[in-house]
């Protein structure tokens, strides 16, 4: 099954952005910490959930298991969609530009 398309949720998005760099699920939910500068923390049930939807919709994959951990990687078609979603997201920011206007920031 591949990714749709269309919105993503804040999980989806961060846990791609931190696998631009191949991860697993311990350090994962550090790195999305980072990489969200502290607004998003995803315990182990959230994180596992979207790492298995991420999996089946071929967005990541895992490159290593040693049983006790597996270590993912984001995808071409991941990253495809990540740029996708980016876009989506700073063409939402600039629809938005009419509130500053409205507020007298510029």
């Amino acid at each position: 099954m591949a990714y749709s398309g269309g919105p993503m949720t804040e999980a989806m998005y961060y846990i791609l952005l931190a696998l631009m760099n191949p991860n697993y699920g311990y350090q994962l939910m550090n790195e999305i910490e980072l990489v969200s500068k502290g607004r998003l923390t995803m315990g182990p049930g959230t994180l596992y959930g979207v790492l298995t939807r991420l999996q089946k919709d071929g967005l990541i994959v895992v490159i290593d298991d040693d049983g006790r951990r597996k270590t993912y990687a984001i995808t071409e078609e991941g990253k495809s969609a990540l740029i996708e979603e980016y876009r989506r997201l700073e063409s939402m920011i600039q629809d938005g530009i009419i509130i500053k206007e409205e507020n007298g920031h510029e």
